[in-house]
């Protein structure tokens, strides 16, 4: 058990909770002291979001002990957490995109003048200074909708703020995150936590961990494993308690056999977002789509995808003209697009692991008109097999399951299509360590059967240790175009913030 403490503001010992046959949390226990920042470490399906749901009023417990501020405690409702003090900021945004920025941070709790009547004009000013104080520039009365995954979660990031909680819990709060944001970011939790604020945060990135938390907790198999303060472990200590195993490589990139071009963009151009893009992809070939958060990566690839038109240029798959701005088309000519917004982008939450698998494939399944679930579960069951989702039957919602087997429930969707050209935006993005390496061997063997692979990822080890070849794009251009052997860190992060006149040119 971890070490006890005087009066932590935050103490479960022995949690658990289960969905049906299915036991999410076994045996939580974690004891955050105020003032400091404990980070919460597992893989995906380890019991960590369960664990903060019960403690956000979402679920509640089956049994053990929860304790907040000296008390013993059950939250039947969110707004009950809230008003106890506990703000949580969740992985994936959930924002209401038609409202304003400043509506979606004040939602339930809106300042009011006299007659009952919304205090706009204060709310806004607040909404102002808690942009400052966090040192980002955002409208506070432009909509959500159309907000950058980075954008939205400066607004979860605000809006918790503004609760002024005592326990804030930030569940992979930097995933979609510059460099600079992170910074912005850490220095805000250092101050709340010289507050005296209690911080719990979520994270599969180590080296967060490490710089900025003053304890870790490692759970695995919805159990808890250890607690130690950072300095008394390392990363290899914590990673082979999160797997109960050695995880060998995590980038398992085999050599592939590169085929003929597959996908070929020739001056793609939508003013004002990206210019001239001209790139190709071969069969087997594994190209990463390198830049800084903003850069234009995902919107170019959106754009070839057919989500999004474009201004001018010409995408083709295997010689053949793909019509602009018709995912429909696109997928009939061999695409597959894995988006970077799995949730809100990729998954029905409230369908079956079956449903969603067959999302794509599934006019091609009816017979006389009828589609059946057994004829559903057959044709998903190979690929939830194949990418080994962990889930208790293929019936079960897919909001059930853990971020990493979501993100295999999307892939296996795309991968049923038998697609020609893969393109997966932030393939691993709130992923653990090891279904991280799970998902690069699995985009290995693609593409050592064939398939051509465009990979947009944040994460420079990644792009660095699975691409054949490295695209880097600065505000909307490509500015380099490096194969494996010349794409180092400081090659990449050189002409990411380098004018595109400075580029090579690319092919």
């Amino acid at each position: 058990m971890p070490p006890a403490t005087a009066s932590p503001t935050l103490e479960l010992r022995d949690v658990a909770k289960s969905f049906g046959s299915v036991a999410a949390l076994r045996s939580g226990t974690l004891a955050v002291e105020p003032g400091s920042i404990h980070a919460l470490v597992g893989e995906n399906g380890a019991g960590k979001s369960t664990l903060v749901k019960i403690v956000a009023g979402v679920y509640q417990r089956d049994g053990g002990t929860f304790r907040f501020q000296g008390r013993d405690v059950d939250f039947a409702t969110t707004a009950a957490a809230k008003d106890a003090g506990i703000a949580v900021i969740y992985q994936e945004p959930t924002l209401f995109p038609d409202l304003s920025v400043t509506e979606n941070i004040f939602m339930g709790r809106q300042p009011l003048r006299t007659g009952r009547r919304i205090d706009r004009t204060t709310m806004y000013a607040e909404a102002e200074a808690l942009f400052t104080r966090l040192g980002v520039h955002l409208d506070p009365r432009r909509p959500a909708l159309g907000l950058s995954i980075a954008d939205q979660q400066i607004i979860e990031i605000a809006k918790a703020i503004s609760l002024d909680a005592a326990l804030l819990i930030m569940d992979e709060p930097t995933a979609a995150l510059s460099g600079n944001e992170v910074e912005r970011l850490f220095a805000v939790a250092r101050a709340l936590r010289d507050e005296g604020r209690a911080l719990v945060f979520i994270s599969h990135r180590f080296d967060e961990v490490f710089a900025l938390c003053d304890k870790v907790t490692v759970m695995r198999d919805g159990a808890y494993i250890s607690t130690d303060r950072v300095e008394d472990t390392s990363v290899s200590e914590i990673v082979s308690r999160m797997v109960g195993r050695e995880v060998s490589e995590l980038f398992p990139k085999t050599p592939a056999e590169i085929g003929d071009v597959v996908l070929d963009v020739r001056a793609l151009t939508t003013a004002g977002v990206f210019h001239d893009v001209t790139f190709s992809v071969r069969a087997g070939e594994i190209v990463g789509l390198a830049g800084l958060v903003g850069a234009g990566r995902s919107e170019i690839v959106r754009a070839v995808f057919g989500v999004d038109p474009y201004d001018a240029g010409s995408v083709t798959l295997l010689g053949r003209p793909v019509p602009r701005h018709r995912p429909r088309a696109s997928i009939r000519a061999g695409m597959a697009f894995v988006p970077e917004d799995r949730r809100q982008q990729g998954l029905v939450t409230e369908s079956s692991v079956a449903r969603n698998i067959t999302g794509v494939i599934r006019s091609g399944m009816t017979r006389a008109g009828l589609l059946t679930s057994r004829a559903e579960n057959a044709a998903a069951a190979p690929w939830a097999g194949r990418l080994a989702v962990k889930t208790g039957a293929l019936d079960m919602h897919a909001t059930t399951m853990s971020g990493g087997n979501q993100q295999k429930v999307v892939i296996a969707k795309w991968l049923a299509t038998e697609p020609t050209l893969l393109i997966i935006d932030e393939p691993t993005r709130g992923i653990d360590v090891g279904t991280k390496a799970e998902v690069h061997r699995l985009l290995s063997e693609l593409a050592g059967q064939g398939l051509a692979i465009l990979m947009i990822s944040s994460e420079l080890p990644e792009v660095l240790g699975m691409a054949d070849r490295v695209l880097v794009v600065r505000e909307g251009e490509i500015t380099a175009d490096l194969d494996r052997a010349e794409a180092t860190p400081e090659s990449v992060i050189t002409a990411a913030t380098r004018s595109a006149d400075h580029g090579k040119d690319v092919a």
